[in-house]
C-alpha cells in the first residue's frame, strides 16, 4: 500500500511537471557525456598525437562536473520547493488524516528517489546511444571508418553520474523537508500567500533602465573591440559592467511593462490584466530574470562560438602530403630505404624537398635581405591592420629561407594543381598559410603584380606571381613564416649548397580508400616503426585539428546545454509558481464572467513575454557576445572567416530560439491545466 502510493504520486509528480522532469533527463545526458570523455575513441588517438593538450583537457572535466553540480543543486532546490508548495494542501491533509510527520517524511523520501532512478534509467541508455553516435560521426570525419570505431561505455562514469545527481537531489530534498516538517498543519491546509510588491518612484526605474542599457553598451564596446582581452583587470569590468547592466536594466523593465498596460486601457480583453501580471512577475523577481538572460546569453555565446570553431576546424582542412621524411646522414638513401623495407608501393608519390638558409658569400653566416622597394610599395596601400602588421613582419626578416622550385612544383603536382615556370632572376614569395590571412594576402599580391625587387648581398632578384602557402612539408617538421621560391640554379647558389634534403610522400589513393585515411596512416606508421627511418606524418596535423574540434565542441556544448537547461527551468518553475500565489486573481475574473479560453490566452501572452524578456536581452547580448569570443580566441588565420562563422553562429541562434519555443510550449501547457482547477467558482468561507 505504502510503496504503491509512493509510485502513484511520483508518476503524477512527473506528469504534471513535465518541465522540470525533462530538464533532469537532459542533466543527466550531459553528465555522462562529458564524463565518458575520456573514454571515447576519438580521444584514445588524440592522446597519441596530443598528449600533453590532451590531458590538460581532460583535467578541467572534475572542474566542469564539480560547477555543473553546484548550479544544478540550485535548479533542483528551487522546483522541489515549487512542486510541494503546489503539494502543500495535499500533505496537510496527510497529517490531518494521522499520518506521523516521520512517515510522511519517508513517502516523499521515496517518492524523490523514484523520480531520480527512473531519470537514471531513462537518461543513462539515451546518453550512451548519443555518444556512441558523436564518435561514430567524428570517426567518420577524421577517417577511422565505422570498422575502426569500437563501442565504449564508462562504468566510472555512470557511477559519477548516479553518485553527483543522487548527491544534490538528496541534499535539496533534506533542506527542503526540513522547511515543510515544521510548518503547521493549517498552515499547510492554507492557500500559499501571494506576498506584498513594494512599488518604488517610478523615476527610479527609469533612471535604473537608462543606466543598465548605457552599462551593457560599454560591456560590449569593450568586448567586441578586443581590449577587455588586454588585461585581466579590464576582463573584470566589462564583465562587472554586463552583470550589473543586466540587473539594473531587469530592474528597470517596470516602466516599460507599465507604458504597454497603459496602451490596453479602452480596448476588450483581458490586456490589461495580462500586462499588470507580467509587470508584477517582473518586479517581484527582477534578479533571478537577470540571472536567467545571463544564463541563456552563455548558452548562446558557447552554441554559437563552439560550433562555428567546430565547423570550422573540420572545413579548414588544406591537406596535401601525408609524410616527410629526413635523414641528415645519408638524406639521399631515403627512397632506397623504403624499398628495402618493401613499402614504396604505398606511395603514390615520392620527391625531394630541398629547404635551406640564405648565406652571404663572404662570411658564410645569413645574407643581407634588402626589401626596401617592397616595403614602399606597402607604404602606398591604405592604412589597415593588414598592412601594419606586413610593415612590422617584412622589416625584420633575418637569415631568410630559400625553397627549391622542382621540389616546390612536385608539391603542386601532387596536389593537383599546374607547376610554376621562373627565370633565373626571378622569385617567388612564400608565406606560412596560418600567419598569411586574406587580407595580407591581397595586399601581397597586389605588391607582386608591380614585380619589384629585393637585393641579396650584391645580386638582385625580381619578385613575381602571387604568395604560395603551401606547406612544404609535413606539419611540424619546419614552421617557415617567410621564405623565397627560387630556380635550383638560384637555390644552390643562394645557399652555397648548404640545405637540408626533406623528402616529401603522399599514400596510394587505393590503400587510403580501402582503411580511411587515419588508419591508413596509423599502420604505415607501425611499418615505419619497424625501421630506422626517421619521419612525420599528417596524423600530428589531423590530430591537433580534431582537438580543437573536441575541445570547442564538447565543453562548450556542454557548458551550453547545461546553462540552457537551468535558465529555461528556473523562467519556467517561477511563473507557475507566481500563477499558483495568484490563483485567486483567476477564479475572481470567472466569477466576473471569463471563460476559459481568455484566461488561457492571457496566460499565453504572460508566458510568452515572460520568456521573452530574458531571452531577448541574451540574444542581443550574443551576437555581441560571440563576436567578442572570435576578437579573443581566433588564430590570425581566422580573421577573415569571421562573416561566415557569424552565418553560422545565427543559425545556432535561430535554432536555440525553437529550443525556447519548445520551453515555453510545455509551461503553457501547464498553466492551462491549472486555470481549469480555477474554473469553478468557489465560496470563500
Amino acid at each position: 500500500m505504502f510503496f504503491d502510493l509512493v509510485r502513484r504520486n511520483s508518476k503524477r509528480n512527473r506528469r504534471e511537471n513535465g518541465l522540470f522532469f525533462s530538464s533532469l533527463l537532459a542533466a543527466v545526458v550531459a553528465f555522462y557525456m562529458i564524463l565518458s570523455l575520456p573514454n571515447q575513441g576519438v580521444m584514445g588517438f588524440l592522446k597519441e598525437m596530443e598528449s600533453d593538450a590532451v590531458d590538460r583537457l581532460l583535467s578541467l572535466i572534475p572542474a566542469f562536473y564539480v560547477l555543473t553540480l553546484f548550479m544544478l543543486f540550485f535548479l533542483i532546490y528551487f522546483a522541489s520547493k515549487y512542486q510541494l508548495e503546489r503539494r502543500s494542501h495535499e500533505l496537510g491533509m496527510y497529517l490531518m488524516m494521522g499520518m506521523r510527520r516521520s512517515k510522511l517524511f519517508f513517502m516523499l523520501l521515496a517518492e524523490d528517489l523514484w523520480s531520480s532512478l527512473v531519470s537514471i534509467g531513462v537518461g543513462i541508455p539515451v546518453a550512451v546511444l548519443l555518444s556512441e553516435i558523436i564518435s561514430l560521426v567524428t570517426a567518420r570525419v577524421v577517417g577511422i571508418g565505422i570498422l575502426g570505431q569500437q563501442y565504449t561505455f564508462s562504468l566510472t562514469a555512470v557511477l559519477w553520474t548516479v553518485t553527483g545527481f543522487l548527491l544534490i537531489k538528496l541534499a535539496a530534498f533534506l533542506l527542503l523537508s526540513g522547511k515543510f516538517a515544521s510548518k503547521e498543519v493549517g498552515t499547510l491546509l492554507s492557500p500559499v500567500p501571494e506576498g506584498a510588491k513594494k512599488r518604488r518612484p517610478t523615476v527610479l526605474y527609469q533612471i535604473s533602465f537608462i543606466i543598465g542599457v548605457l552599462l551593457l553598451a560599454a560591456a560590449y564596446i569593450l568586448a567586441i573591440s578586443g581590449e577587455a582581452w588586454y588585461s585581466l583587470a579590464i576582463m573584470g569590468m566589462a564583465l562587472s559592467m554586463g552583470i550589473s547592466g543586466t540587473m539594473l536594466l531587469f530592474f528597470g523593465l517596470r516602466m516599460l511593462l507599465d507604458v504597454l498596460a497603459k496602451r490596453q486601457i479602452g480596448r476588450s480583453g483581458l490586456g490589461i490584466f495580462t500586462f499588470r501580471q507580467l509587470q508584477e512577475h517582473v518586479i517581484g523577481q527582477p534578479i533571478s530574470l537577470a540571472v536567467s538572460s545571463l544564463l541563456i546569453l552563455g548558452a548562446l555565446c558557447c552554441f554559437g562560438f563552439g560550433v562555428s570553431m567546430t565547423l570550422y576546424y573540420g572545413n579548414n582542412d588544406t591537406h596535401t602530403l601525408d609524410y616527410t621524411f629526413e635523414d641528415s646522414e645519408n638524406p639521399l638513401k631515403i627512397p632506397e630505404k623504403l624499398k628495402d623495407a618493401g613499402l614504396e608501393n604505398y606511395f603514390e608519390s615520392l620527391f625531394d624537398m630541398r629547404i635551406g638558409h640564405i648565406r652571404s658569400e663572404e662570411d658564410n653566416i645569413g645574407a643581407t635581405l634588402d626589401m626596401d622597394e617592397v616595403l614602399a610599395l606597402i607604404e602606398q596601400e591604405p592604412d589597415s591592420p593588414a598592412k601594419s602588421d606586413l610593415l612590422d613582419e617584412y622589416s625584420n626578416l633575418y637569415i631568410p629561407h630559400a625553397i627549391s622550385l622542382s621540389g616546390y612544383n612536385q608539391l603542386l603536382a601532387a596536389a593537383g594543381e599546374p607547376p610554376i615556370t621562373l627565370n633565373s632572376n626571378q622569385a617567388l614569395i612564400y608565406g606560412y598559410e596560418s600567419f598569411t590571412n586574406k587580407e595580407k594576402a591581397k595586399i601581397i599580391n597586389r605588391i607582386l603584380s608591380q614585380k619589384p625587387e629585393i637585393a641579396i648581398d650584391n645580386e638582385r632578384l625580381q619578385l613575381t606571381g602571387t604568395i604560395q602557402t603551401k606547406n612544404p612539408v609535413t606539419d611540424r617538421s619546419i614552421t617557415l613564416y617567410f621564405a623565397l621560391i627560387v630556380p635550383d640554379e638560384a637555390f644552390n647558389r643562394l645557399t652555397e649548397e648548404t640545405y637540408t634534403n626533406y623528402w616529401d610522400a603522399t599514400l596510394s589513393p587505393q590503400f587510403v580508400q580501402e582503411n580511411g585515411l587515419m588508419q591508413a596512416i596509423q599502420q604505415m606508421n607501425q611499418k615505419l616503426d619497424a625501421t630506422d627511418i626517421t619521419y612525420e606524418s599528417y596524423l600530428q596535423n589531423m590530430g591537433r585539428q580534431l582537438f580543437y574540434q573536441v575541445a570547442s565542441s564538447y565543453l562548450t556544448l556542454y557548458l551550453a546545454i547545461i546553462f540552457l537547461i537551468i535558465a529555461n527551468t528556473v523562467i519556467g518553475m517561477q511563473f507557475l509558481t507566481q500563477q499558483r500565489k495568484t490563483g485567486r486573481r483567476y477564479q475572481t475574473l470567472v466569477r466576473l464572467g471569463s471563460n476559459y479560453e481568455a484566461l488561457c490566452l492571457s496566460a499565453k501572452h504572460q508566458i510568452r513575454w515572460f520568456f521573452a524578456l530574458p531571452a531577448v536581452v541574451a540574444a542581443v547580448g550574443s551576437l555581441f557576445g560571440v563576436r567578442a569570443l572570435f576578437s579573443g580566441f581566433l588564430p590570425p588565420d581566422m580573421a577573415e572567416s569571421i562573416p561566415g562563422l557569424y552565418c553560422i553562429a545565427f543559425v545556432i541562434l535561430f535554432l536555440l530560439c525553437v529550443v525556447e519555443y519548445g520551453y515555453m510550449h510545455v509551461v503553457i501547457r501547464a498553466s492551462s491545466k491549472y486555470i481549469l482547477t480555477q474554473m469553478e467558482a468557489k465560496r470563500e468561507e
